[in-house]
């Protein structure tokens, strides 16, 4: 492998299966449990929409969480190097699903909206290094859809 190639390996099990498998569209659960060696596990299932359980983790959900903590991870590095102290991060994206007539479905866009607490630093450049986190972010790199970042920083 090389020095710029990264793996990653997760496994997806089923559990849904309620005694007679996929005999019937109604008859089995789309629960299933997320693993990977030396991480807790984590519940998923489908939408609700689509026969999930509510209380679970889905794909969806699972994928905004993925593009919001990637950008939020470049953007941590970026303040550190550039003297941008943030004492605070929180995130609630928001994430639309288009289905066609066929039933596939895909994303049309994400919005991240950051509210950024900082120290120390400048608002602007504070503002500014999001463009750069989200040039450098692996999954916003991967998607075919925009994802557009609506930050606000506060200063303390």
């Amino acid at each position: 492998m090389a020095d710029n190639e990264h793996h990653y390996r997760v496994k997806i099990e089923w559990t849904g299966n309620r005694g007679t498998g996929t005999s019937g569209y109604r008859e089995y659960g789309r629960d299933h449990l997320i693993s990977a060696e030396g991480k807790t596990d984590i519940s998923g299932s489908s939408d609700p929409a689509f026969r999930g359980d509510a209380s679970r983790w889905n794909p969806e959900e699972l994928l905004l969480a993925s593009v919001s903590a990637c950008h939020k991870l470049w953007y941590l590095h970026f303040c550190a190097v550039s003297g941008v102290v943030v004492t605070d991060y929180v995130d609630e994206p928001d994430g639309t699903m288009v289905l066609a007539k066929d039933g596939a479905g895909q994303f049309t866009e994400v919005v991240l909206k950051p509210i950024v607490t900082i120290s120390k630093g400048d608002a602007q450049t504070a503002q500014e290094l999001h463009n750069d986190a989200h040039e450098k972010c692996f999954i916003a790199n991967s998607v075919n859809f925009p994802i557009r970042v609506e930050a606000q920083i506060r200063s303390v």
